[in-house]
């Protein structure tokens, strides 16, 4: 099969951007050299993906670096997401920093990093509050549009009515809370709000025996096995394929999905599910979340997923 491109297809929200099916995840690793990571990032912007993310605090500034090298003579026609870290200190700092960091004259998305609570994002959105801050930030030029990356639905479905946010980012894939894609989701659609959505592998936790982004399992499960039902340490636990994890997410169709690919391989292996994408039927939806919620078992907390360790 060749490699695929994407074409650009779809208004992100009330940007006025068209966004490709898939963006491109934080891929920052300080054991690779930078060369290889932007060779990377390129590969992918030569398969049409348009939308990248990266964070201040993605391996302390490695990842900023990184996007800005890559943009470097590539800017146009990319939608660059960053995001502030410190939600609890002035924000225009911030945003200076990663404009420095990336060597841009402005971010496409500022996006207040992690957003986990009702009451947060009050405070966040209050009247002479960090929102505030951010809009002058936009009227300044240093921004252009403005939103949350969030790990609660009911934060997020607020963020969303609130009218103050252009795009927003949260989990869609097998294993978050259910109440993301059958809520939040419609609710973008509804009031014109953007959609970028990450954790369609569950931080890898889906895919393989880790605590999530490759961190090892701190104790493997153990299991019966054999007719004397003996009590054994578990090689390889459940997990889903890259199709399974990529098909589920463009099933339930958020404008974006992010998907943080580095090697060569994983993208190919992502790149090429996406290309043969065929929509799931409801039985295979619910199969597959029944299959996630058992691969991700054992595997640490799930961050993305509000007081739970279990969608619902």
């Amino acid at each position: 099969m060749e490699f695929p491109h994407f074409s650009p297809r779809r208004l992100l929200g009330r940007t006025g951007f068209v966004a490709s099916r898939l963006g491109i995840g934080d891929l920052a690793d300080r054991s690779i050299a930078k060369a290889d990571l932007v060779s990377w990032l390129h590969r992918l912007m030569d398969a049409g993906l348009n939308v990248i993310d990266t964070a201040p605090g993605y391996e302390s500034g490695y990842s900023e670096e990184v996007v800005g090298a890559a943009l470097k003579g590539r800017r146009e026609g990319m939608f660059l997401v960053d995001k502030i870290d410190l939600k609890d200190q002035p924000v225009a700092p911030q945003v200076e920093g990663s404009l420095r960091a990336l060597d841009v004259e402005a971010i496409d998305l500022m996006v207040f990093h992690g957003v986990s609570s009702l009451a947060e994002w009050e405070r966040l959105a209050a009247s002479g509050g960090p929102f505030d801050e951010l809009d002058d930030c936009i009227r300044a030029g240093k921004a252009r549009f403005a939103g949350i990356s969030c790990h609660d639905p009911v934060a997020l479905s607020a963020a969303i009515r609130s009218g103050r946010c252009d795009v927003v980012l949260f989990p869609v894939g097998a294993a978050v809370d259910r109440r993301y894609i059958r809520e939040c989701l419609p609710l973008c659609r509804e009031h014109g709000v953007g959609s970028i959505c990450f954790k369609t592998f569950g931080a890898g936790k889906l895919l393989g025996d880790t605590m999530g982004y490759g961190v090892p399992l701190k104790e493997r499960p153990r299991g019966k096995v054999g007719s004397g039902g003996a009590d054994v340490v578990a090689s390889e636990l459940p997990r889903l394929t890259v199709e399974a994890c990529v098909r589920y997410t463009l099933t339930i169709d958020p404008d974006v999905a992010l998907l943080g690919l580095s090697m060569p391989n994983e993208q190919d292996a992502a790149l090429l599910a996406a290309a043969a994408f065929l929509p799931m039927s409801p039985d295979e939806l619910a199969a597959t979340e029944e299959a996630a919620a058992i691969a991700i078992q054992g595997k640490g907390r799930i961050h993305w997923n509000p007081d739970t360790t279990r969608p619902h």
